[in-house]
This record gives C-alpha cells, sequence and structure tokens, in this order.
C-alpha cells in the first residue's frame, strides 16, 4: 500500500532530516537574513533533484516536483525558515552557534520537515497525481512577513496550486500527534505604538511639569476597556502592552516623552478597523485632557488565519487514517498570530500543529523562550503525515 510506503521512507529519511534540522538549528539566521540557510536548502534540493528557484523574497527557495499529469493539479506546501533574537540555554550537542539568534519557534523542524517530504515525494513521483510546490519561505517572524511579499511576487501563479498545506510545532501535544481546527484558528496582530509628549522637570514640583509617565498610565489603564467595553464578549480580542520607555528621567527627573509598544489582535476585520481608531481615539483624548499630545502609530500586520473548513476536515479524516485517531486532537482558538495567514486568504489552505512535547515531560518549555527544544522523533511524523496528505489532496483536486 502507498501508505505504508510513505510511513517507511519517513523513517527511511530520518536520519537526514534530523542531520537537516541539527544543521540549521546551530547556524540560526534572523528574518530577511536568511542566506546561509537558503544555501543549505538550496544544496539539499540540488543532491534530491529537484528543480528550483531562489531569491523570494530576499532568500526564500520554490522546488517544484513533478508527477503523473504534472500540472493537472498543484498543491503548495509551506516551511518557515527564519530564527529569533533570542540566545539559547539549552546544553545540547546543536546547541546555536550565533550568539542571541535562535531557532525558538520551530522553523528548524519545519523546515527540515519539508525537506524530508521532498526526498519522500521525489521517490515517489510516480505515484503523485500532479505536481508539488515546495516553498520555503523566509520573515515569517517579522512585518509584514515574507508570505505577503511571495505572494506579491507571484509564488502562487506558474503553477497556481489549488490549495496550501502548512505545519507548526506545538509543545502541548506528545511527539506523535497533531492538532487541528477547522476554520478561523489563529488571530490578525497589529503593532501599536503610543507616544505621549509632555513636558518635563523636577519630581518634587510635578505641578510644573505635564507628567507624560502618569498620562500614560492612564491611557493604559483607559484602554484595557477597549476589549472589554467596545467589543462583543464572543469575539476573542486583546491588547497588550509589552514595554514602556521614557526618553530619560530618573528618582527626581520627570522625562519629556515616554513610548508604550505593544500589540492588538482579533478574528474580524471589521472590529479590527473600529479598535483601531478607538485606540487612537481614547489615547489622543487623554493625552488632551491633561495638557500632552499622543503620537498613535498602528502597523497594521498579518490578517488572521483561516483553515478551509473542508480541506481541513478531508485532512484531519486522512490523518486519522495515516497516524490513528486517538493521535489526532481538535484545538481551540488561538490570539497568536502567523503569516501562512496570507495564503489563506488567497487559496484554500489548512494549517495544522505537530506535537514535539517528549514523554513523560514535567516541564514544557513554550516556543520563543531560550529553553524550548523538541521530541526529534517528530521528525518522523512530520514529514511523513505532511507527504501523505500531499498525496491524498491531490489525488482528491484531481477526481
Amino acid at each position: 500500500m502507498l501508505k505504508d510506503k510513505v510511513k517507511d521512507l519517513a523513517k527511511g529519511v530520518y536520519q537526514s532530516v534530523v542531520a537537516d534540522r541539527r544543521h540549521i538549528h546551530m547556524n540560526p539566521e534572523l528574518s530577511f537574513q536568511e542566506e546561509q540557510t537558503s544555501v543549505y536548502i538550496q544544496s539539499v534540493l540540488d543532491d534530491i533533484g529537484i528543480p528550483y528557484t531562489s531569491g523570494w523574497a530576499g532568500h526564500g527557495v520554490v522546488g517544484i516536483i513533478e508527477g503523473r499529469k504534472p500540472g493537472s493539479a498543484v498543491l503548495a506546501l509551506r516551511a518557515d525558515i527564519d530564527a529569533l533574537p533570542i540566545q539559547e540555554e539549552n546544553a545540547v550537542e546543536y546547541r546555536s552557534r550565533n550568539d542571541g539568534v535562535m531557532h525558538a519557534c520551530g522553523h528548524d523542524v519545519h523546515t527540515s520537515s519539508l525537506l524530508g517530504v521532498a526526498r519522500i515525494l521525489y521517490e515517489l513521483r510516480k505515484s503523485i497525481n500532479g505536481t508539488v510546490k515546495l516553498i520555503f519561505q523566509p520573515g515569517e517572524e517579522q512585518i509584514p512577513g515574507g508570505a505577503s511579499i511571495m505572494i506579491k511576487e507571484g509564488v502562487l501563479k506558474k503553477p497556481e496550486p489549488g490549495e496550501i498545506l502548512g505545519q507548526h510545532v506545538y509543545p502541548l501535544l506528545p511527539a506523535g500527534h497533531v492538532g487541528f481546527r477547522p476554520g478561523k484558528f489563529m488571530a490578525s496582530a497589529d503593532e501599536v505604538t503610543l507616544t505621549v509628549i509632555g513636558r518635563g522637570g523636577h519630581g518634587a514640583v510635578p505641578h510644573f511639569t505635564i507628567d507624560p509617565i502618569a498620562i500614560s498610565a492612564q491611557i493604559i489603564s483607559a484602554l484595557q476597556l477597549l476589549v472589554s467595553r467596545f467589543n462583543d464578549p464572543t469575539m476573542p480580542s486583546v491588547l497588550t502592552f509589552g514595554k514602556i520607555v521614557s526618553d530619560g528621567g530618573s528618582f527626581n527627573v520627570i522625562p519629556e516623552a515616554v513610548k508604550m509598544i505593544g500589540t492588538f489582535r482579533t478574528f474580524d476585520e471589521t472590529w479590527r478597523k473600529r479598535a483601531h481608531e478607538k485606540i487612537r481615539e481614547i489615547a489622543e483624548g487623554i493625552a488632551t485632557g491633561f495638557g500632552a499630545k499622543c503620537k498613535v502609530d498602528i502597523h497594521v500586520g498579518y490578517p488572521f488565519l483561516v483553515n478551509d473548513e473542508d480541506l481541513t476536515a478531508q485532512c484531519i479524516e486522512s490523518a486519522q487514517g495515516f497516524l490513528g485517531e486517538p493521535q489526532v486532537h481538535a484545538l481551540p482558538l488561538r490570539l497568536t498570530a502567523e503569516d501562512f495567514s496570507y495564503y489563506t486568504h488567497h487559496v484554500p489552505g489548512c494549517f495544522y500543529r505537530l506535537g514535539v512535547a517528549k514523554p513523560n515531560a514535567q516541564q514544557i518549555s513554550p516556543v520563543h523562550t531560550p529553553t524550548f527544544d523538541i521530541d526529534e522523533s517528530a521528525l518522523i511524523t512530520g514529514p511523513g503525515l505532511m507527504s501523505w496528505l500531499a498525496i491524498t489532496r491531490l489525488s482528491e483536486l484531481n477526481s
């Protein structure tokens, strides 16, 4: 059976995938700086014999595997290749060699897994009904996102995929398990910067100043009512400020200005636009009321991610048949964001989660932390399942 061949090949390429993952993990590169990562991906595709184009959004690579009836149906598979500005703390032999840079979000897993898929599907190309497009995408971690740039450059054309699949590590599930959610899955993400400009002075005589610190505190407190008092409570949404800095100040010095930066996330475009207006109105209004000014800069980021209902239902069924029903889980909405969302607004997509937790783990380090790591047995499940989904989806697209 073809499914058994996929499983056998997934086990057969495992050591190569582990080697790929460890090489990429040891040599992480920040968003839009992934030059050597791209070179490595190209070298692997060269070794396999898969044709590709490079230079997408800077360092992206797109490979093509043609099976039987090439072009009759096209499926895209995507992996992101960039790392994060985090200093790794894991004491492992494949620890990052680049100070202050780490694959703490699992993009090394996504990339090596897709290279494993490339090996499997190239071996089985005579059994594939159509064409597979392998998208190795840079810049997922940084707005505007490599996905938006690659789409503008034509990655969803010539050939045009009928569907697109992507996977992401999930440390809340053990290795060997996966999770899906049809419909809206991940939130939009916007960057909010508020700069309160007052008048500094001596801390002992605040009445001679326009205190931007006190005003900033009032603005943050008021904006916490944005979600609870203006939004439909059935629509998940969050506004979080992660950093507040002044242009000076000390024990007895009130600064001239204070900057606050944060993120706004939701699942509804109408509310998203209205929330931007309310943020501006509230921040500027409070600042004006205290005699200050507030500069509001909202950098619109990724849209919400929506998994095609029918496609995802069929992927769930295929995953259950490949891994077993107990290994396939339903997932909740997530207020995290992903630039894979751009693809899902252009072509039916399914973005699912790959369990990477070690068995009986007492403590799980989440993504974006300096101690994040995986159970490498997930590097059998990841390539195997994505290969099987690719084969089954192309058969369906051709039917």
